[in-house]
């Protein structure tokens, strides 16, 4: 198939078509998948082409949803799940964390959970504080979960694909602010391999290092910074876990300062993790000590001038960098 340009929701539904095509064993469910066609869209059709057992409308009950699937997985079966918001995920997180993370160390390999659990995460559509979040770093901390944000179209394709293959259980966040982004799809050349982070832009500076949507605002910055005679490496690590540490030193050890951009609040955020890492393995080599620009350590806000405020921006991230690279002020500390 030649490249198309196509939209991050479609790529999404049609990784779930071929993959329920090519193995009958996979099966969509969740609340409003099959009628309603998702939340956002993502299996519109599905119903018709695939029929009711096969796509699966539930009760409103996370933990229901999440219990059965892991039963269907141990069992043979290949469940995708979608939550409508990644904040009702607390209500799943005994069936998650307890039983799909842990099935495959507590029958020693003997059964596994190969289950996909689709979530919707992230701010831009006025959802206020229980529709917005973003609560990776629950699912990081869980050993046994493998965890994905895939920015680009190409990535929702293709990572969506590899991750229903995958033996374990995959936590698979789309951000809900993409869902409409066009871009290119080429279902033969994937982004990268799974597990392994990108380098979206080549720069000599400093490193960005971010995932999901922020990949797009720190793109837009690194222009703005150009501009200004700073070269800035943006780098997309996609997978969370497994995380990719290697790209990441050498493009540290090259530039000698970094960042971490996340849409997540700041505190306890999945960039402390990055930003510890990096710090450990390319000490010697840093000019700075590693920056975090993160959200705000707030509830997000209904008002959508409040919650552009609350997660960071395009200028956010560029005068963050050139207080690092060029030590100016940034506005904000005026």
């Amino acid at each position: 198939m030649a490249a198309v340009e196509t939209t991050y929701r479609e790529a999404l539904r049609q990784a779930l078509i071929e993959a329920m095509t090519e193995d009958e064993t996979v099966f969509v469910m969740g609340e409003e998948v099959g009628r309603y066609g998702g939340a956002y869209g993502v299996t519109k059709g599905l119903l018709e082409m695939f029929g009711e057992n096969r796509v699966i409308d539930t009760p409103i009950a996370e933990a229901g949803i999440v219990g059965a699937a892991v039963g269907a997985a141990m069992t043979g079966s290949r469940p995708v799940v979608e939550l409508m918001y990644i904040d009702f995920a607390g209500l799943t997180m005994d069936q998650v964390a307890n039983q799909a993370a842990k099935s495959r160390y507590m029958f020693g390999g003997q059964i596994g959970v190969p289950m996909v659990l689709r979530m919707q995460g992230g701010t831009g559509r006025s959802a206020a504080a229980q529709h917005s979040q973003s609560l990776e770093s629950w699912f990081t901390h869980v050993p046994g979960l493998r965890v994905v944000m895939p920015a680009t179209v190409n990535d929702a394709y293709h990572l969506l694909r590899i991750a229903l293959k995958c033996p374990d259980p995959v936590i698979f966040i789309e951000h809900k602010g993409l869902y409409v982004r066009k871009g290119t799809l080429d279902t033969e050349r994937p982004d990268g391999a799974w597990g392994q982070s990108v380098i979206r832009r080549e720069g000599a500076d400093l490193t960005i290092v971010t995932y999901s949507r922020m990949v797009f605002e720190a793109l837009a910055a690194a222009e703005t910074l150009s501009a200004q005679g700073v070269s800035a490496e943006v780098i997309d690590i996609r997978c969370l876990n497994p995380l990719d540490d290697e790209t990441l030193i050498r493009s540290v050890t090259k530039t000698g300062r970094a960042m971490v951009v996340t849409e997540s609040v700041m505190t306890s955020g999945f960039a402390a993790e990055l930003s510890a890492r990096i710090s450990e393995r390319c000490f010697e080599h840093l000019e700075e000590p590693v920056l975090r620009v993160a959200g705000e350590d707030i509830p997000i806000p209904v008002s959508p001038a409040l919650e552009r405020g609350a997660v960071p921006s395009p200028q956010l991230i560029a005068e963050t960098a050139l207080w690092l690279v060029r030590r100016i002020a940034p506005s904000w500390a005026a």
